[in-house]
């Protein structure tokens, strides 16, 4: 596994039936992610014991939960010897009183940890056939430690991976049985699997989730993405996709490009120069124009304020729409500056 498997990238790149510069491509999201990526803490480290006890901890749960309980947990047992020294009670009562979800996770690291110390003299192996002997560690986890640790894996292949590549690579989309594996492969960088596979999964974290955010997030792979190209957004785990006439992407397209034209509005005049059947009372009427202005909002793209007697305030983007449509008629939208 060290260094990926690289001695064929080139071949194995020609099952991407495309026109795209390899380098140019792989440099574009590597540029992005040194430039916009999440700063994580577990990403400010090459400590191998660390990295694991991160990776065991994001295993399903968001990795905004994960921050503080990370911090907490490396405070308490800095080295693999501190853990495999305490008590699995310990560990797994911080587990849940840190609300981690499936405790038996905290069992498995804690007998990890005394694997580490008992048959490896308490260094973290870095192959990644030996990571796998330890309890827990499944080909995913060991290949992860490998590469942000030691940066000697192979490419990393998640969910998010394999939802970018089905987007970006129409041939990928096409195919019966999809080369997630081999194109991953193909599209890894030789000597870069830190760097490569946190970008990567980033990208599917931030740009290419399920709801995309190409343009808000400035996603580096537009130019050459067969999703964007056709607005066809599907992939293994977003089964349907609406079609783009109608739905809430072109309007949020409108909306932006309205108020880039036309400066702040109020909320019905936005709808009726969106829509031609905009009606405030009626089906798409306000409550649903402000639905969408609100995910706006929450993206950063645009302000929505209130006007009280001449004057204008901010007014939170999660504001109840309960609140009736009388005060949503007294709202105003701009971009956001």
């Amino acid at each position: 596994m060290s260094g990926g498997q690289n001695s064929d990238a080139e071949a194995s790149i020609k099952c991407i039936d495309t026109d795209i510069d390899i380098d140019v491509f792989r440099n574009r999201l590597i540029s992005w992610y040194e430039a916009e990526h999440r700063e994580f803490p577990w990403r400010e480290t090459d400590d191998p014991y660390a990295i694991l006890v991160s990776e065991v901890m994001s295993h399903q749960t968001q990795l905004d939960r994960v921050v503080e309980a990370w911090k907490d947990f490396i405070q308490r047992w800095p080295t693999v010897e501190a853990l495999a020294g305490d008590s699995q009670s310990a560990v797994v009562t911080f587990w849940s009183e840190h609300a981690l979800g499936y405790n038996n996770r905290a069992s498995y690291l804690h007998e990890a940890a005394n694997q580490v110390v008992d048959e490896y003299d308490g260094t973290v192996p870095a192959d990644p056939d030996e990571l796998l002997s330890l309890m827990g560690v499944g080909p995913y986890t060991a290949n992860a430690v490998a590469s942000f640790a030691f940066n000697n894996g192979d490419a990393v292949v998640d969910t998010n991976v394999e939802r970018v590549l089905y987007r970006v690579f129409k041939q990928i989309r096409q195919a019966d049985d999809p080369p997630y594996e081999q194109t991953a492969s193909a599209l890894l960088p030789v000597e870069r699997s830190r760097t490569w596979n946190n970008a990567i999964m980033e990208l599917g974290g931030v740009a290419c989730k399920k709801t995309p955010r190409c343009d808000e997030a400035n996603c580096p792979w537009r130019q050459w993405c067969h999703a964007y190209q056709t607005g066809d957004f599907t992939a293994p785990d977003v089964p349907t996709q609406p079609s783009f006439e109608g739905s809430r992407r072109q309007f949020r397209g409108r909306i932006v490009r309205t108020l880039g034209e036309h400066g702040e509005l109020a909320l019905d005049t936005l709808g009726h120069r969106i829509r031609v059947d905009y009606s405030p009372e009626g089906t798409h009427g306000r409550d649903w124009l402000y639905e969408i202005v609100t995910d706006l909002a929450d993206d950063g793209l645009v302000n929505i304020q209130t006007s009280t007697a001449g004057t204008t305030e901010t007014e939170s983007a999660s504001m109840s729409q309960s609140d009736g449509s009388e005060t949503l008629s007294s709202i105003f939208v701009s971009l956001q500056s």
